[in-house]
């Protein structure tokens, strides 16, 4: 985990941040109104979180969400969608 410290308001915050309090999630219907330009900002914007937090020393396993996207992917496969009447 990344260790902080600064001031908010009158208050002095100190701790750690992982991936998890930075990363954004979509549920599945959500991502399905996003326009191409947000998902692929949603892309760079995860992409690049990762590396920075690599880049500051954090020592994580590699969330699955980063393999698809590094692999060009959607953040979820078929297999993972909630049980849905799909069209066709």
């Amino acid at each position: 985990m990344f260790c902080f410290s600064g001031l908010m308001g009158n208050a002095y915050l100190q701790g750690f941040i992982s991936f998890e309090d930075v990363a954004m999630d979509f549920t599945w219907e959500e991502w399905q109104v996003l326009e191409d330009a947000q998902k692929t900002l949603f892309k760079d914007v995860m992409l690049e979180t990762y590396n920075s937090l690599m880049f500051l020393g954090q020592s994580i396993a590699k969330p699955a969400v980063i393999f698809k996207l590094e692999q060009g992917g959607d953040p979820w496969t078929l297999e993972e969608l909630p049980s849905l009447s799909l069209p066709g």
